[in-house]
């Protein structure tokens, strides 16, 4: 999938029309259809700010399959802590959580 498709497919998730996507990102709607009439990918500071509008990382919006999952801080966390204890206490844990 390319930029231009990727954004559009965010935006009509959101029901969201080209101006809406410009009034949440901070951007003129006259630069928005720039871009997406002339199916150029937008400059990546550009691309940031349509991210931030639809509250997702430049990251997320690379990632095509809706599989994957981002793994939160706090899960980070728990993993990090998990892999510090003996293997008695991660099998303690593991059956506290069954």
């Amino acid at each position: 999938m390319n930029v231009i498709e990727r954004i559009n497919q965010l935006r009509n998730e959101r029901g969201w029309s080209v101006n809406n996507l410009a009034m949440e990102a901070g951007i003129t709607q006259s630069t928005l259809n720039s871009f997406l009439s002339r199916q150029t990918p937008p400059k990546i500071d550009t691309l940031q700010l349509i991210c931030n509008a639809f509250k997702i990382s430049l990251a997320q919006f690379f990632i095509e399959d809706e599989q994957v999952e981002l793994v939160s801080a706090e899960e980070k966390e728990l993993l990090a802590n998990f892999r510090k204890l003996s293997p008695e206490k991660k099998k303690a844990i593991l059956e506290l959580m069954s």
